[in-house]
């Protein structure tokens, strides 16, 4: 049989495993990545190629900062201070989050952002006796969101600043407005759709009997996890200026706040979510076996050559293609396909700078679209999962996907108005 057809029947069925939850999502994307050697439409050492190992070691290296930095009490001081600074209003709270959140996914990563800001929501949430489940979901699409504006946001915007040599100004310049206007149209949004769970009411009573002070439970920790932060912030800026993987940045942080952080190691790493970290390099291999047997070479081909090199209709279609692609499919061996093709066109003397722009909004803002679109949408659901909050896929689905196509809408009447 075909390896294209092999690889499509095993992808189609470890994403209707997830769909349906007939099947655990670690087990399936696995069983997935199994299936994919098995039949050949990858070798073991081709499979191991496409595990994104940078997106691991963020990973990794982040759960261990935050599960050493959590028991300095730093998430309960920071979740009392802004209910307090909100008087306990959770409307206020969600606005704060959504904005804190696409603030850090430009500045940062997308799963360190939601590593650091999923667990302050849930605490605070607690303490109000609200659900944080619609709190979480929006977060997700904040994350997404604010990544898009930055070079340094999302990896597509990496790849697509390397091969068209575009600076962090350029990304901000001509993505950063359409973004803005995406954020305040769904702060519009989130406020119709969750207008009877999240309501007006205050609960400044409620918080009122708390100090943030007591919330912290060893000062000498608190202190040191401030200063690591710090300097994990500062190396996610600056890691390309100092030729340095992002995942070095988190994964020396850890090391760090596991030898001056005096706590358990063991403790510690046993607290890392191996089951999203297992999850991952399953998923990774599968979309590897999609992308090996030319199933999305064999998409970009066709997509380009159904324009005819028209700009405008090809930056229309690469935008829409872009995004329902990458709500199912790691975006990034998309985003890798799609470069070459655009460069040909490039040489050939056509104007490629609107593709460039629509390649990174599809990309990134595509991630929305369901719970496996993005790597910190799983990250956050399994927080959530695992403090007791269950955001299966479905439920993300029938806000993530029309929140996806809203933004992709908006983003096309921006790119034609300016482009």
């Amino acid at each position: 049989m075909n390896t294209q057809i092999i690889s499509i029947i095993i992808f189609s069925a470890v994403i209707l495993s997830i769909i349906t939850e007939k099947i655990d999502r670690t087990v399936a994307a696995i069983s997935g990545a199994v299936l994919m050697i098995l039949t050949h439409v990858l070798t073991l050492d081709k499979g191991i190629s496409y595990i994104d190992f940078n997106t691991i070691g963020v990973s990794i290296g982040m759960m261990i900062v935050v599960s050493v930095v959590k028991n300095s009490g730093l998430f309960e001081y920071i979740a009392i201070y802004t209910a307090k600074k909100s008087k306990g209003n959770p409307w206020k709270i969600m606005i704060c989050f959504i904005l804190i959140t696409a603030l850090l996914s430009a500045l940062l990563d997308n799963v360190t952002t939601v590593l650091l800001v999923g667990p302050m929501t849930i605490v605070i949430c607690q303490i109000l006796k609200i659900n944080p489940v619609p709190f979480l979901m929006t977060e997700i699409i904040a994350s997404n969101v604010g990544g898009t504006s930055t070079l340094i946001g999302d990896p597509p915007n990496i790849m697509i600043g390397s091969a068209a040599n575009l600076n962090f100004n350029d990304f901000i310049v001509n993505i950063g407005p359409v973004v803005i206007f995406i954020i305040i149209s769904l702060l519009v949004c989130f406020k119709i759709i969750y207008r009877k769970e999240i309501n007006n009411v205050s609960n400044e009573v409620a918080i009122s009997s708390l100090d943030e002070n007591k919330a912290i439970k060893d000062k000498s920790l608190l202190y040191k996890s401030i200063c690591v932060l710090f300097l994990i912030l500062l190396g996610f800026i600056f890691h390309n200026k100092l030729q340095i993987e992002s995942s070095i940045v988190a994964l020396s942080g850890a090391c760090i706040m596991l030898i001056i952080g005096g706590q358990d190691p063991s403790e510690i790493i046993s607290s890392v979510e191996w089951s999203t970290i297992i999850f991952f390099i399953g998923l990774f291999i599968v979309v590897g076996g999609i992308s090996e047997s030319g199933v999305i070479k064999d998409l970009a081909s066709l997509l380009l050559e159904f324009t005819k090199g028209n700009t405008t209709s090809t930056m229309c279609i690469i935008l829409w293609i872009s995004a329902v692609i990458s709500s199912f499919l790691d975006n990034i061996p998309f985003v890798a396909t799609l470069i070459p093709l655009i460069l040909t066109m490039e040489a050939q003397g056509m104007n490629v700078a609107p593709l460039w722009w629509a390649t990174s909004l599809g990309a990134c803002l595509g991630g929305n679209g369901t719970l496996i679109g993005a790597s910190a949408n799983v990250v956050l659901a399994n927080i959530g999962e695992k403090h007791g909050y269950d955001i299966s896929f479905k439920k993300y689905l029938r806000l993530g996907f029309p929140v996806m196509i809203l933004t992709i809408a908006i983003s096309t009447v921006y790119l034609l108005l300016r482009y």
